[in-house]
């Protein structure tokens, strides 16, 4: 079994799981908080394979920085599914869809629009760092 199918078979009930050889991490955190948290505690994920159940390009730029080198996303957009390829990291998925939408339905994920005109993964992680802060500022 490759690390990717690994990682597929281990996201059951959770909501992303990382796998390297016999190292396996779960989460259960909503959007890409677990990535987020995972790259500011500094963890070393080079060479591990992501499963997400939702991967957009905000998703696609964390795993791209922390050096993942595979990704299925149960749903994936064609943005994150473009942005996976143009750094060579090949990608599957279950249902590919235009965007990824927001939490209330009502339109695209800040998130993704926070990484929309950003191409360099680490100007995407501090962008996303600067949009959850302000995210967290407005609902204390």
């Amino acid at each position: 079994m490759t690390d990717l199918e690994a990682a597929k078979t281990h996201l059951e009930g959770h909501s992303i799981c990382l796998c390297r050889g016999s190292e396996v991490i779960t989460d259960d955190g909503r959007g890409i908080s677990p990535m987020m948290r995972l790259i500011a505690e500094g963890k070393d994920l080079r060479g591990f394979s992501a499963a997400d159940v939702i991967v957009g390009k905000a998703a696609a730029m964390l795993f791209v920085k922390a050096g993942v080198v595979s990704v299925h996303g149960n749903i994936m957009s064609e943005s994150g599914r473009a942005y996976l390829t143009a750094h060579g990291i090949p990608c599957t998925c279950g249902t590919l869809t235009e965007r990824i939408i927001n939490r209330q339905g009502t339109g695209v994920c800040p998130m993704e629009q926070t990484v929309a005109a950003l191409s360099d993964p680490e100007e995407g992680y501090a962008a996303l760092c600067r949009r959850l802060a302000e995210m967290k500022q407005n609902h204390a």
